[in-house]
């Protein structure tokens, strides 16, 4: 939970998710009694019924907030995925420019608005109080846990550890993103164009052939 709530970039402790958990299983119990007083009004309702339908919404209510910051999460990864190649693309720039790391990353984070940057805050705040940068670089890279971040995070820790220049090490690795991304998309279009052919076979084809075959049938029809 905690990790999943520091990948939502939600600042929430796991007892306070726990009780908001709590408080959402007592108001599906809740939402669950009343649809039954409600149904008994109208239906007779058997008692069996009456109970699982309670305890469904009841469990509905308890995992509906960890649903919810999963998805939280993986909308947030998305958002980071997306901003990657620009930032790692910025950073570059500065590190050209004659920055080091600490003053790139502090850039990043003054001129950024988006998620990444706000991530880079905390790296440029965890290397203040005393943290060495790779460390810190680690640290964000395990809690984000998303795979082209960690693979840009490894190369760029190397790459200080090596003494290798940081620059282009960091427009390689935002041509990579790029690429993956590009593959990506290119295989969510393809999963998307055979969904496509489900409306397409089983809806539209089947409408068109009875538009096609109607008039033929109502002359055999008048002809008979």
């Amino acid at each position: 939970t905690e990790r999943r709530a520091r990948q939502a970039g939600v600042p929430i402790a796991v007892e306070r998710f726990r009780s908001r958990q709590l408080l959402a299983a007592l108001g599906g119990l809740a939402v669950g009694v009343l649809i039954v007083a409600v149904w008994s009004r109208t239906n007779s309702l058997p008692g069996v019924a009456s109970v699982a339908l309670v305890l469904v919404c009841g469990t509905l209510g308890l995992f509906a907030p960890e649903q919810l910051l999963v998805r939280a999460a993986r909308r947030r990864q998305a958002r980071i995925a997306d901003e990657l190649p620009t930032v790692l693309e910025f950073l570059s720039l500065a590190l050209s420019a004659g920055e080091n790391v600490v003053d790139a990353l502090r850039r990043v984070a003054r001129t950024g608005h988006g998620e990444l940057a706000r991530e880079f805050a905390r790296v440029v705040a965890d290397i203040h109080a005393g943290a060495a940068v790779p460390d810190a670089l680690t640290r964000c890279a395990d809690a984000i846990d998303l795979p082209a971040f960690t693979r840009t995070t490894d190369q760029l820790v190397g790459a200080l550890g090596r003494g290798t220049p940081l620059a282009e090490v960091l427009r390689a690795q935002a041509a990579d993103v790029r690429v993956e991304a590009t593959r990506q998309l290119m295989e969510s279009a393809g999963r998307k164009e055979v969904a496509m052919l489900v409306p397409l076979v089983f809806l539209i084809l089947p409408v068109t052939i009875a538009f096609a075959l109607a008039p033929a049938v109502l002359v055999l029809q008048v002809g008979l």
